[in-house]
């Protein structure tokens, strides 16, 4: 077959520049327009040119916004995140639309507000609508229809109940998004309105789909203003709070922790412990426990955060003792280890105040204090000016000598009468053991805005955490034997103990115990015997094969083993993932969902409504990225949406999650992964388009995994069978070849 080359001079479709966005534009009453969009006109000349090939006057009033269920305007900022293929409509500028809805939301016919309401509502979640709208001051005039409307609300609600209820609903829906772009802030408003939010929350307890705004709305009033921090605890009652728990909605139970939580965070220190202690005496963590963990239903993502953040709150009470160094001159506090002393060797009578009695009573004191395992055994009170733990160590021996005096004083006892220098030092002990599990437990830290890592078992009991230390001890006590510790030599001993303890303590969480007992049976199973073959077990993938040859087998099969690895992400970002969109208000997050195209070139991306049950359709994630356009996947601090100012951005677990694609001069796709397995997962399966190495912990750990079980399955005829460290010698060459056979 004839090669036909074209003609010099003949005209070849070449691919379209970069600057150059095809798209199709909408109208109403007319057929949609193909147009080319150059990215570097102006988008006031865009819009001209789209009105006058509809013969539109005035294209300073118009505007283009995306097509689809965002409906969100097209600005000068935006405009990079229009792809190839979108679909637009020509629609009345931000300005004018915030104008109309203005007056429309103000109608006398009910009908028509109803209307205007529920537009509102669907804008106000575009930042460049509601910029417009609150420079008409019409957050000003949504408070006045709340603040009031009370008694006109009210003969509406005995007239047409169902149009009360949407119009309230249309009102708050759009307060709720407008506020949350933070344009506007919280302490301009008035003491009426909070006291109207007050009102209708006490109004519509019973109204499920109202309620849940009004809760939305005094969460946000705590965290972003003073004032309204201590105006809402003023007038919110706990037994309101307590009866929405009890409710059977996980929604309205989710917002009441949410306010719960707020009110935790933003209150003072003296004030936070107040408020603690009011929740006990009304029984709030029995409450839920019954009524949301152990629920006949599944606790969602945004219940287990609550959850999580109360759980670190709760814990972060502790922070103060942790912090507070003991005074060795302050009787009350040196009480304390008198009773320490008192309780484990039982001292019925005290000696007489005569000089050798003083000095009969030092030396015993002083022989006790030893027993008891401190450092210090003429003034014990010196162990505790460590910080941390500080008097935090203090409180929970106190608490386990007082609430388990039989196995405190077995403790003591056993290790105070050894002889063979095995002993395990109670105090000192307990003073390493309350440090860890401060760190464990992440004391004094902030909640993390994306951790759903609650533990059950921490609602399960009043003093969960020194309950949590009484476990502890005893399991430290019972592996400093198995491991023949000797406190000779503490520091080392302890080193050695408490990585064990450690590991056991975190084995045991992992598996999310549902109560401390059942805590306490998973530790019985992780003997410090049991511990050594998990470790054997896992060093057999790193140290068992270490030889020579295996080593020469492992190179030779990783690259096979990487493809697989590689093929894994590939599929996975084939198979897509939902990413949240993180606000200042967790549960008003959208979600979006990216997958990758089946031939690994275009990444399809579009925003969700809810969390999607199963993969998502290309069909219906209407942005595309080409991976051809992708120059580079930049994570953590380096990610364009982690250098924005904000609380937020600055958490450390956030950072940990991020990446972003950068396509372009200045397009780029921001993410937060939902846990750290996807951020590894997508981070691995991008550089693996790119052509660059997958260096992530997961992609490390599945090589690891997947080596050691391909040698074991290839040595298994080798079994038993010693592998030298070097190949046999090859033998000399023979003195002649004669003994060559002649095949002809």
């Amino acid at each position: 077959c004839p090669v036909v080359l074209a003609p010099k001079n003949s005209s070849v479709a070449m691919p379209p520049p970069a600057d150059i966005v095809k798209v199709a534009i909408e109208w109403p009453g007319a057929f949609p327009k193909l147009m080319e969009i150059d990215q570097k006109k102006p988008l006031s000349s865009i819009i001209k040119e789209v009105c006058d090939g509809w013969s539109l006057a005035n294209h300073d009033q118009f505007a283009l916004q995306h097509a689809d269920s965002s409906n969100f305007y097209i600005t000068e900022k935006n405009r990079n995140e229009i792809k190839n293929g979108a679909i637009l409509r020509l629609t009345t500028s931000p300005a004018q639309n915030a104008q109309q809805l203005h007056e429309r939301i103000q109608s006398s016919s009910m009908d028509a507000k109803l209307e205007a309401l529920k537009d509102l509502a669907n804008y106000s979640r575009d930042v460049t609508f509601a910029q417009e709208f609150i420079n008409l001051d019409g957050i000003s005039l949504l408070t006045q229809m709340v603040e009031s409307g009370t008694e006109r609300y009210q003969k509406l609600q005995k007239i047409m109940k169902p149009c009360f209820g949407d119009m309230l609903s249309f009102t708050l829906t759009a307060f709720v998004e407008l506020m949350d772009h933070g344009i506007v802030s919280w302490d301009t408003f008035s003491v009426a309105f909070i006291k109207k939010i007050f009102f209708y929350v006490n109004k519509f307890a019973s109204d499920i789909s109202i309620l849940h705004f009004f809760l939305a709305i005094l969460e946000s009033m705590v965290l972003n203003s003073h004032v309204f921090f201590q105006k809402v605890a003023q007038e919110i009652t706990i037994g309101q709070l307590f009866f929405y728990l009890q409710g059977t909605d996980q929604e309205i139970q989710t917002y009441t922790i949410a306010v719960i939580n707020a009110l935790f965070l933003k209150a003072p220190d003296d004030r936070r412990q107040e408020m603690a202690n009011i929740f006990f005496f009304k029984q709030l963590r029995s409450i839920i426990l019954t009524h949301v963990i152990r629920a006949q239903r599944a606790i969602n993502n945004e219940m287990a955060h609550q959850l999580y953040v109360l759980q670190v709150l709760t814990f972060n009470l502790l922070e103060d003792r942790m912090m507070t160094k003991m005074d060795p001159q302050d009787q009350a506090q040196r009480d304390i280890i008198f009773e320490l002393r008192r309780i484990a060797f039982d001292a019925e009578s005290e000696p007489n105040n005569s000089s050798g009695s003083m000095e009969k009573r030092k030396s015993m004191y002083t022989r006790d204090y030893k027993k008891l395992g401190f450092i210090n055994h003429v003034n014990p009170a010196m162990d505790f000016t460590q910080t941390p733990p500080g008097m935090l160590a203090l409180d929970n021996m106190l608490y386990f000598a007082k609430h388990h005096q039989d196995a405190y004083i077995r403790i003591v006892l056993e290790n105070s009468s050894r002889e063979d220098k095995h002993e395990c030092p109670f105090g000192r002990s307990s003073i390493e053991l309350t440090k860890m599990l401060c760190e464990i437990l992440k004391v004094g830290e902030l909640p993390s805005e994306t951790c759903n890592d609650f533990h059950p078992m921490f609602f399960t009991h009043d003093r969960s955490f020194e309950e949590f230390f009484c476990i502890c001890i005893q399991l430290l006590n019972k592996t400093w034997k198995e491991m023949r510790a000797t406190s000779e030599d503490f520091n080392k001993a302890r080193k050695r103990v408490m990585q064990v303890v450690k590991e056991q303590i975190m084995r045991a969480l992992t598996t999310k115990p549902s109560s401390l007992d059942q805590f306490k049976s998973k530790l019985q199973n992780l003997s410090y015997t049991e511990i050594l073959k998990i470790r054997q077990s896992e060093r057999m993938n790193q140290e068992d094969f270490q030889s020579r040859p295996i080593l020469e087998l492992k190179e030779k099969i990783q690259p096979e083993i990487l493809e697989l690895i590689k093929q894994q992400r590939l599929n996975r970002l084939v198979e897509g993932t939902c990413f949240r969109k993180l606000n200042s208000r967790r549960r008003q997050d959208k979600f979006w969902y990216c997958r990758l195209s089946p031939n690994h070139k275009v990444l399809h991306y579009g925003d969700l409504e809810e969390s999607p049950q199963g993969e998502v359709p290309h069909d219906s994630l209407q942005d595309k990225l080409p991976v051809a356009d992708i120059k580079a996947v930049v994570t953590g601090k380096d990610c364009p949406h982690m250098k924005e100012k904000g609380a937020l951005k600055q958490n450390k677990e956030v950072l940990e999650l991020a990446f972003s694609i950068l396509y372009d001069s200045s397009g780029q796709l921001n993410f937060i992964a939902p846990d750290k397995h996807e951020y590894c997962v997508w981070t691995d399966g991008l550089n693996a388009l790119l052509g660059k190495d997958m260096l992530s912990d997961l992609t490390r750990n599945d090589l690891d995994t997947l080596l050691s079980m391909e040698i074991k399955l290839r040595l298994l005829d080798l079994e038993n069978i010693q592998i030298p460290d070097a190949p046999p010698p090859i033998p000399k060459e023979p003195s002649n070849y004669d003994f060559v056979y002649d095949c002809n």
